[in-house]
């Protein structure tokens, strides 16, 4: 049986300022489920709203295959717009219309009458936590209440494949919970649903299975907890403030385990056996060597650590990068041919 979402070699390149040809997507193959949440994990730049945008029928590939709730990309793009919901990183949100006058035109649109519209509407501002904001103009909104009332309107039709493209990007932590909340639901509720991020703690929390994207190619693929047991065993992380014990400690531990390089305001990082999770041995040991430790952690791996061991970089945080797909430097595909 065929996956709600197929996606074969897919490819989109752009041109340089030379003209040169640059992918954006780089041959990329996946395939989600019916019923699964499938979080495409990558930092800026990556690729992932080109993919996300050919995938909702928005932007040609320039090569490979996709079908869509059983519907090609390239041939069929008006019956994939029907089967989905999207929320994209900018909405054009009218800021002269109150929340609730704006979904209740969409689910006109969307051939409801009247009065089932002004209900839809109700519903979807409450699922959304947004009913006390429903009669208050969107220039008013915040940015976490625009995304929160995107999600909202991409829910009018209840689709049963859901594409979101990084919608918690730049939220506060209230908003940002609202939406991993709305996102469970849905999913339990039985759609399909693509969600691309640039947080870690965001895919490991939310999705069944994980791609990590890098420079266009995917680069892994699995459960959370897959792609972490693939790093390996946990380690350990001690900070000791004094220079002279620090030494001790080092050397006492380095004649039972592998040291690793510490990451910055740790002193120590000891690699530990697969399984391994007990700190005491450690902890008699250094206190039977007189050593005063400051901090030890039992650290378990991470999506960081699978994207380090697959790039060869850290994962970059939020101040490391720039907003939006920068492979893309020009609006013309190679042929020169606008973006559809």
């Amino acid at each position: 049986m065929a996956g709600v979402i197929e996606v074969a070699a897919l490819q989109r390149m752009f041109k340089g300022p030379a003209g040169e040809p640059l992918p954006a997507v780089d041959g990329v193959s996946l395939r989600v489920e019916d019923g699964e949440v499938y979080g495409f994990l990558g930092p800026n730049g990556a690729g992932k709203t080109t993919l996300v945008r050919m995938l909702v029928t928005l932007l040609r590939p320039s090569g490979g295959t996709a079908t869509v709730a059983g519907h090609d990309i390239r041939r069929e793009p008006a019956a994939v717009r029907a089967a989905i919901g999207v929320t994209l990183q900018e909405a054009a949100l009218d800021p002269l219309m109150t929340g609730f006058e704006l979904l209740s035109l969409q689910a006109t649109l969307h051939g409801l009458r009247k009065e089932a519209a002004a209900d839809k509407a109700d519903d979807l501002l409450a699922r959304v936590d947004l009913t006390q904001a429903g009669a208050a103009r969107l220039g008013t909104y915040s940015g976490g209440m625009r995304r929160r009332l995107d999600l909202a309107m991409s829910l009018i039709h209840e689709p049963g494949v859901l594409f979101l493209d990084e919608p918690t990007t730049g939220l506060d932590p209230i908003s940002r919970k609202v939406l991993w909340d709305e996102v469970r639901r849905l999913n339990t509720a039985g759609t399909t649903v693509f969600l691309t991020t640039q947080y870690l703690e965001e895919a490991d929390a939310l999705a069944d299975r994980v791609g990590i994207i890098a420079a266009g190619k995917l680069v892994a693929e699995g459960t959370p907890a897959e792609l972490k047991t693939s790093v390996g065993a946990s380690r350990l992380e001690i900070t000791i403030h004094d220079l002279e014990t620090r030494a001790v400690a080092r050397d006492l531990l380095s004649r039972q385990r592998e040291l690793l390089d510490p990451p910055a305001g740790v002193s120590i990082c000891l690699q530990l056996e697969p399984g391994e999770t007990a700190l005491a041995p450690y902890v008699v040991a250094l206190d039977q060597a007189g050593v005063n430790v400051d901090r030890i952690d039992l650290v378990e791996p991470s999506l960081d650590d699978v994207f380090l061991l697959k790039t060869g970089h850290h994962f970059p945080s939020d101040s490391d990068s720039a907003e939006g797909d920068a492979a893309a430097p020009s609006e013309t595909d190679t042929t020169g041919t606008p973006h559809s």
